[in-house]
């Protein structure tokens, strides 16, 4: 396996001296902002994480190796190629294989994560059960990926262009927690309430950790899901981006948009229809969601070799 990881020289520093280290998405850098907007933002994060007494390691695939930790340089390259692919699961080997260009979605990042060891994973949004499911049965792979591999996902809940109700269904279906942070309802990305509860209120990341590494001792395979809202001062009006997301979804089914291309138009359309509040929405969500996953990385080093309990 490590014959297709590459560590970058921070992260393989981290790794030898046992600092705590925290995951970061790339398709968040090629499909999910504008250029230069994305490029400062992953840099942003990058330093949030640092200052929280973590090492961020954001990954992609870049000539033909898993890159766990990117320089300046394919940072730069990520956010403005046009080529970029989205990698999820499906689609790992054939980029690495072919030597492609990969952004690796969440499902993706998790595999790279766990295969490098790291434990903490941050992004924006987890995909889920979209619109209409029952009929397109368009499934994100997200969900099996939580299901089955042990790594924990700060995110601000899922997107409003989803069916909540039924991701979350699934989510318990797999066995797969979700745990709030601040409130007991379940955010939904660009707004702070989503009409849904979370399974779980832990707001410290110490509480956060004991539950984590109690799963594991427990031998409960799969990840956890930590939901924490956006700011409320950047976060959208429930019915606004509802209504907003609708229209949005009406223009992607008539244009015969499907698959993956429907999230990357989905946002670009909704920040078009807002005059760029989503994308100020969408930049304080993913360096919140910083601060609360270099809290808990730190926070589960503490906790290794400790038997976990409540502080």
């Amino acid at each position: 396996m490590q014959q297709y990881l590459l560590f970058s020289p921070e992260v393989a520093a981290a790794r030898a001296a046992g600092t705590p280290i925290v995951a970061l998405e790339s398709t968040i850098i090629s499909h999910g902002m504008p250029y230069p907007q994305n490029v400062e933002t992953a840099r942003e994060v990058e330093q949030i994480i640092r200052q929280g007494g973590a090492v961020p390691a954001t990954i992609a695939i870049i000539g033909g190796k898993i890159c766990i930790g990117l320089s300046d340089e394919q940072l730069e390259l990520l956010g403005s190629a046009p080529h970029a692919l989205k990698v999820s699961r499906r689609d790992l080997p054939f980029v690495v294989a072919t030597g492609a260009l990969g952004a690796t979605t969440v499902a993706a990042t998790m595999i790279c994560a766990a295969l490098a060891g790291i434990g903490v994973f941050v992004t924006g949004g987890i995909g889920g059960v979209h619109r209409g499911a029952a009929t397109s049965f368009d499934i994100s792979a997200d969900l099996q990926e939580l299901a089955r591999t042990d790594v924990a996902v700060v995110c601000a809940g899922v997107k409003s262009i989803l069916d909540i109700g039924l991701t979350l269904e699934y989510l318990e279906t797999h066995g797969v927690p979700v745990i709030s942070v601040g409130q007991a309802g379940f955010p939904a990305f660009f707004t702070r309430e989503s009409g849904f509860q979370a399974d779980f209120q832990l707001d410290s990341a110490e509480q956060q950790a004991a539950f984590i590494h109690t799963k594991r001792a427990l031998g409960l395979q799969g990840g956890v899901v930590i939901a924490n809202p956006v700011p409320a001062l950047a976060a959208m009006p429930f019915e606004e981006i509802d209504a907003i997301t609708s229209r949005a979804l009406d223009e992607a089914a008539a244009s015969g948009i499907k698959g993956k291309a429907v999230t990357p138009f989905l946002l670009a359309r909704i920040k078009e229809l807002t005059e760029g509040r989503s994308l100020a929405t969408n930049i304080a969500l993913v360096k919140h969601n910083a601060v609360v996953g270099a809290r808990l990385a730190v926070a589960l080093q503490g906790h290794a070799g400790a038997l976990p309990r409540w502080s």
